[in-house]
């Protein structure tokens, strides 16, 4: 069965902190009437400190759609080489043993994909076979671990290499002050993560079953409006209620394995935000602690979209705090409303 082994994470040295993001708020928008709470939703987040990949006063700049766009390009080539032989390393494999590269990314365009740069950068075969996902959102982690398995199933012996890159900051809209941009502004990090899914060896998490599930008539709720200045994002108040119907989806996969979903060893979960994971507690039956390691990440890197889950989990290995023989869940929540998840032992 497919290993899922430990990502390897980069965080960016820009730090913005709960305070500062406040003062920015305030300074930013001080005659908006959405002002006030929006800084209440803020501080209710939980979110400590996030990581940027511009220093703040250019991060609140906007000199254009393109600016923005090279930025996004020239960071991910960059960095995102050094993530992903640190994936490597973990996974104890040569670039010319990866048989496909998917890439995710929510929050840059690149055409070709990046996949294409980083197998010629990288040394991957030739033939490597290119997976992008860029509409996916904070689902798109669960994607990419979902498909990931799905090619090892359809094509033995392969070994697929997961990259996610997400530089939320640069979609920030300084004319924009409606509550969901400003709740945004507030609550969304950057990160890379790069994780290798190995056909047979490894000692990461058993993938086993997977499932994808979309909430009905929700495809507004989240989404990119897209103007000449770029990715504007909007938030629908109703998407904090979307765990309700998407924790008995959840229920069912563990069913169908024989398994009790209120009864894992551990769960990770995308952290869009407290309400989130409160609210999957609630109706999952688990206890608040089982989510430790996704509202860690939520404390101290904010929402880093499709990166949160690989970040989780590799808080949870870093912790020590996985066995072997322990049985869990990963899910990823976004645009659709979405849902990708996935039952795995670890190995």
């Amino acid at each position: 069965m497919p290993i899922l082994n430990k990502p390897a994470l980069y965080l960016p040295e820009y730090i913005i902190t709960l305070e500062e993001t406040i003062e920015l708020a305030k300074r930013e928008f001080k005659d908006s009437p959405n002002l006030k709470k929006a800084i209440d939703l803020i501080n209710n987040t939980g979110v400590k400190k996030r990581h940027i990949i511009q220093p703040i006063e250019l991060a609140s700049l906007h000199p254009g759609f393109g600016y923005r766009n090279a930025v996004f390009e020239y960071q991910s080539k960059r960095l995102v080489p050094d993530v992903i032989c640190q994936a490597m390393n973990n996974a104890e494999i040569m670039p010319g043993d990866i048989s496909a590269i998917i890439f995710v990314s929510c929050s840059g365009f690149l055409m070709p994909s990046l996949t294409a740069w980083l197998i010629n950068k990288m040394g991957l075969p030739y033939n490597t076979v290119q997976i992008p996902i860029a509409q996916l959102g904070c689902a798109a982690g669960g994607a990419a671990i979902n498909r990931a398995k799905d090619f090892i199933a359809a094509h033995p012996g392969s070994n697929v290499l997961i990259v996610s890159c997400e530089f939320c900051s640069l979609s920030y809209q300084p004319t924009d002050s409606d509550i969901g941009s400003l709740l945004s502004d507030g609550l969304f990090g950057d990160a890379i993560t790069a994780a290798v899914v190995t056909a047979d060896q490894g000692a990461g998490l058993e993938l086993l079953k997977n499932s994808s599930y979309l909430i009905p008539d929700t495809e507004e709720w989240i989404r990119y409006q897209v103007k000449d200045s770029g990715f504007h994002f909007r938030l629908d108040k109703r998407v904090p209620g979307t765990m309700e119907p998407l924790a008995p989806v959840m229920t069912e996969l563990a069913a169908a394995s024989g398994w009790e979903i209120d009864n894992l060893d551990y769960y990770i979960i995308h952290a869009g935000g407290p309400r989130i994971l409160d609210d999957l507690c609630k109706y999952l039956g688990v206890a608040r602690e089982k989510f430790a390691f996704s509202r860690d990440t939520l404390v101290n890197c904010g929402n880093i979209a499709s990166s949160v889950v690989f970040e989780a989990y590799r808080r949870m290995w870093e912790a020590g705090s996985l066995n072997s023989g322990d049985r869990g869940i990963i899910a990823g929540f976004g645009p659709g409303i979405s849902a990708e998840m996935s039952l795995s032992e670890k190995r």
